[in-house]
């Protein structure tokens, strides 16, 4: 399975997608709503790619100007196909891959923070304590969109409002930004 980036310097680039349904790559359609949404916060920023995946994201944030993308994924078939999209797309000077669980590395990471943070958790198993935590991680003024299933409950804290929702069908996005401080 083929997925495209859709605009920027890799416009038109297919990367690899597997077969099967462990992963499910956030659908062009949606990453085009998304990035046209916020595409002019997108340069120079430094970018954090949750459930990484394919990398779908993170590497469209990159064909439109991010500085550098820090990719988190545990999945180790996703974790190859992402580290050959990164190698086929030239970019391993302004990527990073994080092979472990999102909770494993929030609970070890050094102090990082970030400008804008994705956070595209399996639709089966939300993780939404994890999402939470990535809170932290935002710069001030930064910015965090996270997918999920459904209109119910999504994660809150202090100093970060929603800012945006919207739906595609049963995908919801919800936008968060961190007050500044």
């Amino acid at each position: 399975m083929n997925v495209r980036i859709i605009s920027g310097r890799f416009g038109g680039r297919k990367i690899d997608a597997p077969d099967n349904d462990r992963t499910h790559p956030m659908g062009e359609r949606i990453r085009n709503a998304l990035f046209n949404s916020i595409g002019q916060e997108i340069a120079g920023k430094e970018i954090l790619d949750v459930f990484a995946g394919t990398g779908s994201i993170g590497l469209e944030a990159l064909s439109r100007g991010a500085r550098h993308v820090t990719f988190v994924e545990r999945d180790r078939l996703a974790q190859k196909i992402l580290a050959k999209n990164i190698i086929s797309l030239g970019a391993e000077e302004q990527t990073a891959i994080i092979r472990t669980s999102a909770a494993n590395w929030l609970a070890t990471k050094a102090d990082v923070s970030f400008d804008i943070i994705f956070a595209d958790p399996p639709y089966h198993d939300p993780q939404f304590s994890t999402a939470s935590k990535l809170f932290g991680l935002l710069k001030p003024g930064g910015l965090m969109v996270l997918s999920h299933p459904g209109r119910g409950e999504v994660p809150t804290k202090t100093g970060v409002v929603v800012v945006d929702n919207r739906s595609y069908g049963n995908a919801y996005l919800t936008f968060y930004r961190r007050e500044d401080t």
